[in-house]
């Protein structure tokens, strides 16, 4: 008795294709609506779900047909809205479980995502953009290691040998300019503070540059 305190039972009218969607959608996860519906609330802030396009009630030749089972008319057939009938606690609007419903398909859909750290609807664009993110972090790793030159073992003591530590091919002359500035950008991926530091090739670099002066 006491879990049923404070609860009522709400008529959310629909389109028939929007219910049907909910019904198996509830079916699929083992619920009802009711359920459907609490779970988009719980996780959602009120401000997120009242702001969220309504998906609207029935068109007007859009009508389902029951049987009446009481009254004079019982036994007739009668045309009336497509409706989900939500049991929740008190306290909230058709529109609003309407909204929340709307919002839970479009997640099973896969047409947006939720943020559990900032709770909110990310945009399906949105979702997007972070694994094109990923993926140009994931190639940038791949050019790192690319640059991850094997240690000389008995050091740098030749030109050559400083301009390999480089990534220069043999043959190869670049002026102290360009030297400098790839330098500069080994430096940045080896330093043994980064992420991919390695105190060996730092010291190697380090040695490299010496001798390049010296010419």
């Amino acid at each position: 008795m006491g879990s049923q305190q404070g609860k009522r039972s709400y008529t959310v009218t629909c389109s028939s294709a929007f219910r049907d969607s909910v019904l198996v959608l509830a079916d699929k996860r083992g619920a009802n609506a009711a359920d459907i519906a609490r779970s988009v609330i719980l996780v959602l802030p009120p401000e997120t779900i009242s702001i969220y396009p309504d998906p609207g009630g029935p068109g007007r030749d859009d009508r389902e047909t029951v049987t009446l089972k009481s009254g004079p008319s019982a036994g007739r057939p009668w045309q009336r809205k497509p409706r989900l009938q939500v049991r929740m606690a008190d306290g909230f609007d058709s529109v609003y479980i309407r909204c929340a419903l709307g919002i839970a398909l479009d997640m099973d859909s896969g047409k947006v995502t939720v943020e559990l750290d900032a709770p909110g609807i990310l945009p399906k664009t949105r979702s997007q953009g972070i694994h094109d993110l990923e993926e140009k972090v994931s190639r940038l790793n791949s050019i790192i290691s690319v640059l991850n030159f094997e240690p000389l073992i008995n050091g740098v003591e030749t030109r050559e040998e400083a301009l390999h530590v480089l990534g220069y091919f043999p043959g190869q002359r670049p002026g102290m300019e360009l030297i400098r500035s790839r330098f500069r950008t080994l430096a940045a991926i080896h330093h043994p503070d980064s992420d991919h530091g390695n105190h060996t090739r730092m010291s190697q670099l380090n040695d490299a540059m010496a001798v390049l002066r010296k010419y």
